[in-house]
């Protein structure tokens, strides 16, 4: 039996079992991936101060971010496609996530709707928003985020046009998955992973099947193209917050300036993000655009970040300089499409276990106690 230790191991199992667009789809990024890269070695350049003498024989990793009492300071997500990574894939991970009693968060895009994943768990539930430039969707889109009873909702901001993701075209990843003559000696050699699709309820996306009824996926994705609002400004936040009663955060902050404006818009939090390296190619790294907007919000919203997580001591560092909490995306794909539920579990609890070990040798019993003392300066 595969002895899996690391997000690194799931990740193997992952591509093993993927097609290959739908591997790289998760794994990588825009362009010539520097922003990609950046993400991880950035995290990889901060050095841990080892510490000793310290009673670490009881450690708390519970946080309060933005009212609730988390297990540890990371949320699921939002992803999209998750649902083609393995059957039922939002509704694996969210169980995943309530099991381990942290929130999980739907992607706009998701193939599971929002309520099939609610009808699933009772868990915490986020929804991730992309606005359009069709008022009423998005005002249906609200009011299903409202219904299913979600904790908050995620703006995503840094998509207005879509990057240019080479590897993608170059697959020709499709929703659902296409049997081409290229493509089927690729599915045919990944029988567990066909097998589980064909045998899922749903192969497109859930929360927009009732726009294109009838008319396909082509359909749709040229309709998702021409239809995200390239128009948005910091207006636009004050529309949403007068529909939206619940917890609001803005998501792909990387500038310091945008954190101010995204305070003055009266949000509960912001995701220092940038979209996993997935949109502006050159752009920073998001654990060095951190301090920045940690400094320029001053403790009067919620910060997060994602990008480039992939252990329990990225979590750690990203604490260290200010973060509330991590959302993680790449991490729980791979551990979904290597196992599903069971591996999305698995991720969580390396995440975890590095993270638990890594204070206790940094001197650090409580995880509210994590500050840039942490680090080598």
């Amino acid at each position: 039996m595969t002895v899996i230790n690391s997000i690194g191991d799931l990740r193997e199992l992952a591509r093993r079992r993927l097609p290959r667009a739908l591997f790289d789809y998760i794994d990588r990024g825009s362009y010539d991936e520097f922003t990609l890269a950046r993400n991880r070695d950035d995290l990889r350049a901060l050095t841990l101060r080892q510490r000793v003498m310290v009673d670490v024989s009881k450690l708390s990793l519970e946080r309060t971010v933005l009212g609730e009492r988390w297990a540890m300071p990371v949320a699921l997500a939002p992803t999209g496609l998750t649902g083609l990574f393995h059957r039922d894939g939002e509704i694996a991970a969210a169980r995943a996530a309530q099991g381990a009693g942290l929130p999980f968060t739907l992607s706009t895009m998701s193939i599971c709707s929002i309520e099939d994943v609610r009808a699933a768990v009772d868990g915490t539930l986020w929804f991730q928003l992309y606005l359009m430039r069709d008022a009423a969707f998005n005002e249906n889109m609200i009011a299903r985020a409202r219904e299913t009873r979600c904790a908050a909702l995620v703006l995503t901001l840094d998509l207005p046009v879509q990057g240019i993701r080479r590897r993608d075209a170059k697959n020709g990843l499709a929703v659902p998955p296409r049997l081409t003559l290229s493509s089927a000696g690729d599915f045919l050699l990944r029988p567990r992973w066909l097998a589980g699709l064909l045998r899922s309820k749903r192969r497109t996306f859930g929360n927009l099947a009732a726009y294109f009824p009838s008319k396909g996926t082509v359909a749709l994705s040229e309709w998702v193209g021409t239809h995200l609002d390239n128009t948005l400004t910091w207006d636009g936040i004050a529309w949403v917050r007068e529909r939206w009663p619940g917890k609001l955060l803005l998501k792909g902050i990387l500038d310091a300036e945008d954190a101010r404006h995204a305070l003055d818009s009266g949000v509960d939090g912001v995701v220092v993000s940038n979209h996993g390296g997935r949109q502006l190619d050159g752009a920073p790294s998001t654990i060095a655009a951190l301090p920045a907007v940690v400094d320029a919000v001053r403790g009067r919203c919620a910060v997060l970040m994602d990008g480039g997580i992939a252990g329990g001591q990225d979590v750690l560092k990203a604490l260290a300089l200010g973060a509330d909490a991590c959302l993680v995306g790449r991490a729980f794909l791979y551990g979904l499409a290597a196992r599903g539920e069971t591996g999305v579990a698995l991720a969580l609890g390396i995440l975890r276990s590095e993270l638990g070990i890594s204070m206790a040798l940094t001197g650090v019993n409580d995880i509210r106690n994590v500050d840039r003392r942490v680090l080598v300066t």
